[in-house]
């Protein structure tokens, strides 16, 4: 069934969990608004509370208020769980002095090194020691530094700035991380009272020791949710328009759509997808960003199965992106890779089975691929999917979709 219709999409899940995360950094309250209602958001506010801080729904948002009563020890059982639980360690090192957080869990996508983390707050001066499977952290006191990442890190640019907050003098952030959310979080410290230069380029400049104060911050929209909707639009021959994106966070998405054969409109924070023709097949690689995004890949992989002629994909990013390949190729998809480079070969018609989301843009693509699969699929293990979006079921269904959700969690 062609997917008609508008989508509101929720607050960025790689955003929101930051800035929950980066009240910690006073002991005023702090209020985020449009935080999406998934589970590694409720993760984060159970780690806050494990953690000593007051945190609550407010209506459409979170409050969080981290008082005299803070603790620096995060548990094991929540930060294994989550790999975003590590930011938490920048927070608390600038507000604490000391922080200890388990190694991190998530998705089984590949290695995420945390190196890039440690050495950059061992810039800053701080002190760390790795031992049975705990990270522990401590300061007398940061001091800024010209901190060089040989990785544009997402995760290190968000915990160096955070713990920068607090360092004496100036940090500067190099080869940092370029990502909307990084901006949405450089707005939210300096709601705070932080001053900070260069956010959105590859320099970050940090005035550390300002004191921060509580803030009322909007989060910006999830690129990833968008990205996923036009993609299963474009899939399903439909027409969809997410409304609350700016476009130019998805400006590569776009233009390969457009290479495709998509037809693309853009407008004041509302993107339109429609297809009516063939798809032309297109070469893609992952890159940070501005490059093509790593968490759109998989949803991507399913679009270009359709295409006539053969595609290429190169995961620059993440080893084990193309886990989701099999289930794929069981729905009838021709798809071979050989280290970091997939061959999409294409159109292939796609046929119902059921099928296991192995993380959780593997487990989207897997929903965009049975809404073009003749039949029934079936995907099962979609607590992957619940971790990064809101309501699937429900806007897909609003979309004109057929899908059911059931079992133990079943919401709808």
């Amino acid at each position: 069934r062609p997917l008609e219709g508008e989508v509101v999409l929720s607050g960025a899940k790689n955003s929101a969990l930051k800035l929950l995360a980066a009240s910690l950094l006073t002991a005023d309250p702090c209020v985020i608004r449009r935080v999406p209602r998934i589970t590694d958001v409720a993760t984060m506010v159970t780690m806050l509370r494990a953690l000593g801080a007051d945190a609550g729904d407010e209506g459409d948002a979170v409050r969080v208020e981290a008082g005299a009563g803070l603790s620096g020890c995060a548990p094991y059982e929540l930060v294994r769980t989550m790999r975003a639980s590590i930011i938490v360690m920048g927070p608390l090192v600038a507000r604490l002095g000391e922080a200890t957080i388990a190694m991190p869990g998530g998705c089984n996508i590949g290695p995420r090194r945390i190196d890039f983390h440690i050495r950059g707050l061992e810039k800053l001066g701080a002190r760390i020691d790795i031992e049975h499977g705990f990270i522990r952290v401590h300061s007398d006191g940061l001091k800024g530094a010209a901190v060089p990442l040989d990785y544009p890190s997402v995760g290190a640019t968000e915990n160096l700035l955070m713990a920068a907050t607090a360092a004496e003098g100036e940090t500067v952030i190099e080869n940092a991380a370029r990502e909307p959310e990084i901006m949405d979080l450089c707005a939210f410290l300096q709601g705070m009272g932080a001053e900070i230069e260069g956010a959105g380029t590859s320099t970050i400049h940090v005035a550390g020791g300002r004191p921060l104060h509580g803030v009322d911050h909007t989060v910006i929209a999830d690129r990833i949710e968008a990205g996923t909707y036009l993609i299963m639009a474009a899939a399903t021959g439909g027409r969809v328009t997410t409304i609350g994106l700016d476009p130019a966070h998805l400006e590569l998405l776009l233009t390969k759509l457009r290479a495709m054969g998509v037809h693309v409109e853009e407008g004041a924070e509302r993107i339109t997808v429609t297809r009516d023709g063939p798809l032309a097949p297109v070469d893609i690689s992952t890159l940070p960003h501005p490059g093509f995004a790593t968490d759109l890949q998989a949803q991507t992989m399913v679009l270009l199965s359709l295409a006539e002629g053969t595609s290429i994909i190169t995961e620059n990013v993440f080893e084990n992106r193309f886990v989701v390949v099999d289930e794929l190729n069981r729905l009838g998809a021709g798809i071979e890779t050989s280290g970091h480079h997939a061959v999409i070969a294409g159109p292939r018609p796609l046929s119902g089975t059921v099928v296991e989301a192995p993380d959780l843009r593997g487990g989207a693509a897997l929903v965009a691929a049975g809404l073009v699969a003749d039949g029934v699929t079936e995907v099962r293990s979609v607590y992957h999917i619940d971790r990064g979006y809101e309501d699937l079921t429900g806007k897909l269904r609003a979309l004109g979709a057929d899908v059911t959700r059931w079992g133990e969690d079943a919401r709808t």
